[in-house]
């Protein structure tokens, strides 16, 4: 019953709201779409850990009562947030896109909460990174309303794990395909049926440092499967941590198998780098492999 409000609210809102489509010819419908993507993929994340795994295997593992039942509820929160945006999509006329098939490497209770703090992470960066597409102020305010909760949700798994929950002042904002990117590995395929999405995934990146990794530690970037071209040391390459008042640029320095770096001071938490020939600006235009995901603690 408690979210009974919410689906009708959305509905009356969705049928008084028309998708408005850009000059770019990204639309709300394909916003909608996006942050349905995130939605399904969260959302069976959640049923599919907690039908793996017990209340007594989190106890088993450190977790104590009621984190089960705080799971319980975030799992359907990210179900609730389905049906919204699917009521939203049909109202305005648009195809929803359906659940896809995934593949979620956590093994363990513990690895199953440290994916689902990342996700929830990247969640709250998603909505945050399309906020500024979304042309029509009813579904902006709706995105908005499921960003707060996001960010709950992600707080609450930070602290479960002994991270700040709030490790720094601004979250980052992440573009449509930066988040595309993070979020590929985990789709096996989707029905042939969805409607296609604007998006695209750059090259992945990945973290292979290990430990507790702080401002001006060395870490190290792997771009596995393929070699950028700047490798060789010809042409500079630049870290760009995202934040939401600017890129942070650290030089990347060629290594077997990707590139070393040292932390610059600014961010925290949660945190995003992409790999870039240009110190100018950061999007879609310029970013050449990434973004990985780095927990920076400070």
């Amino acid at each position: 019953m408690k979210y009974s409000f919410t689906i009708a609210a959305l509905a009356a809102l969705a049928t008084a709201s028309p998708v408005v489509k850009r000059a770019a010819a990204l639309t709300d419908a394909d916003i909608l779409n996006y942050a349905l993507t995130l939605e399904h993929l969260e959302d069976k994340f959640y049923r599919e850990g907690l039908a793996n795994y017990t209340q007594a295997d989190f106890v088993a593992a450190g977790f104590p009562d009621p984190f089960y039942a705080n799971l319980k509820e975030v799992s359907s929160d990210e179900t609730t947030h389905v049906g919204f945006l699917t009521t939203a999509l049909k109202a305005a006329g648009a195809v929803p896109v359906e659940e896809c098939t995934y593949a979620f490497p956590s093994t363990d209770v513990k690895s199953f909460v440290g994916l689902a703090g990342i996700l929830e992470g990247v969640g709250v960066s998603a909505y945050l990174g399309a906020a500024a597409s979304i042309a029509t102020k009813a579904y902006l305010t709706a995105a908005g309303s499921i960003l707060t909760v996001e960010a709950r949700h992600s707080s609450y798994l930070r602290a479960s794990q002994a991270q700040s929950p709030f490790p720094q002042p601004f979250d980052d904002p992440l573009t449509l395909n930066e988040v595309f990117t993070l979020a590929a590995p985990f789709i096996v395929s989707c029905p042939a049926s969805n409607p296609a999405l604007p998006v695209k995934a750059f090259p992945a990146l990945a973290l292979t440092t290990t430990g507790t990794i702080k401002t001006g530690s060395t870490i190290t970037l792997s771009t596995p499967g393929y070699t950028l071209a700047a490798a060789d040391g010809k042409a500079p390459v630049y870290a760009a941590f995202i934040t939401v008042t600017g890129p942070i640029y650290a030089d990347a320095t060629p290594v077997d198998g990707g590139f070393s770096l040292v932390v610059p001071a600014g961010v925290n938490g949660q945190s995003y780098v992409v790999l870039t020939g240009c110190t100018d600006a950061v999007n879609d235009d310029t970013v050449a492999a990434g973004p990985a995901i780095i927990e920076i603690d400070n």
